[in-house]
């Protein structure tokens, strides 16, 4: 029997045992050591945030873990930047927000990061209680816009695995201004009628990715605002809402353009849209390029492929004017279902800068088992194999 066992040996066995591996620490923060309570009505805020101050101040890793329960928060903002190269929120159980609408629906945001590197939400679920202020807006003028209910800006490397938003005042998820994201396997649930409850917006942001994901709500399931690059969509289900949508664009006369988007494998339910882009009818120095929507099914869609340049809801603050963004390099391939309006295919692009190199690929959507029909304004496209309704030009 050999005991001449390297010393460096001999100290990897002992940490094993001890629970403690080669790799940097993990310190490990408990919600309830801070003073949160699981019972969905003590203000667990205060605990929540402390808890974050701990973790952030760690030079270690760390977790702060959310055991099962239901626990009660206001607004709370989380910043950077902090010692510790990597935060995951572990979550088991159940944030909600105050019952009185008004608590949350002054704040902007009800979770908020800002200016942090390395933060990962895993599991749980976050249910903002939404439908009282729906209430309000849908019968009343006087009421508060609402707040967001998880929103990141400015942060990189950024995760969120397994999380349920539900019934948001506003916007479900917000990625703004933020660098390396990926989401996973979230679900987003929210009443089909729901006002300006987008399921994930993106803006200011790049190197994005949205994966097996399944959104139910009132507006766009996903909305891609100015300054996206290298956003990747794929194996996601949407329906009710409005679709995957870039825009709306031109708000602000000079504006980031939105490039390189890839929208594959996904399913529409039912939905206003399928893939839109939308931009107002005003001056802009935006632009939307390099975009490919592949292989996705529509079912009872009212518009599944619609480019809007013209929009000018209510005829405000943009009648008699035109779009100045510039649409281009855009595919459509393998796309295919049914619409739920005689036109499927609809493009009204800007006059004073049409649409260029639209190309559409096997794309066969149909209306009430009949061939559908298509709508185009200031176009130039290629169609390749099958298009069936047929190319408009």
């Amino acid at each position: 029997m050999n005991l001449s066992r390297p010393l460096g040996g001999i100290i990897v066995i002992l940490f094993f045992m001890l629970g403690i591996t080669s790799t940097s620490a993990t310190t490990k923060y408990n919600v309830l050591s801070f003073g949160a309570k699981p019972n969905g009505k003590t203000d667990s805020t205060k605990a929540f945030l402390v808890a974050w101050e701990a973790a952030c101040a760690s030079p270690d890793s760390t977790i702060i873990y959310v055991p099962k329960g239901r626990y009660l928060l206001a607004a709370m903002a989380f910043q950077g930047a902090c010692k510790s190269p990597r935060i995951t929120f572990s979550i088991d159980g159940t944030l909600v927000a105050p019952l009185d609408y008004r608590v949350l629906g002054k704040s902007t945001d009800w979770i908020r990061f800002e200016g942090v590197n390395g933060v990962s939400i895993s599991g749980g679920a976050l249910d903002a209680k939404g439908p009282s202020l729906w209430a309000c807006k849908a019968s009343h003028t006087n009421c508060p816009a609402g707040a967001t209910t998880l929103s990141f800006t400015n942060s990189k490397n950024i995760r969120i695995h397994r999380l349920m938003s539900l019934n948001s005042q506003m916007f479900h998820i917000v990625i703004n201004g933020c660098e390396n994201v990926h989401v996973q396997g979230v679900k987003i649930i929210a009443a089909g009628n729901s006002p300006n409850t987008d399921g994930i917006h993106v803006q200011l942001s790049k190197n994005v990715d949205i994966i097996k994901c399944s959104i139910k709500t009132g507006d766009d399931c996903i909305s891609i605002g100015p300054g996206t690059k290298n956003l990747w969509i794929e194996q996601v289900t949407c329906g009710p809402g409005h679709g995957i949508s870039i825009g709306s664009l031109a708000k602000d006369l000079k504006e980031e353009g939105v490039q390189n988007v890839t929208v594959k494998k996904t399913i529409f339910m039912g939905t206003q849209n399928g893939l839109r882009i939308k931009s107002w009818a005003r001056p802009s120095t935006g632009f939307v390029q390099g975009i490919r929507f592949m292989d996705s099914l529509m079912v009872n869609v009212q518009n599944p492929i619609i480019i809007d340049q013209n929009y000018c809801p209510h005829n405000l603050n943009c009648p008699n004017q035109v779009s100045g963004v510039k649409v281009t390099d855009i595919v459509y391939e393998g796309i295919r279902g049914t619409s739920s309006t005689p036109v499927a295919i609809k493009f009204d692009c800007s006059a004073k800068n049409p649409c260029t190199g639209i190309r559409l690929q096997n794309v066969n959507l149909t209306y009430l088992k009949k061939a559908a029909e298509s709508s185009c304004t200031d176009i130039h496209e290629k169609a390749f194999d099958i298009v069936r309704p047929q190319n408009c030009l």
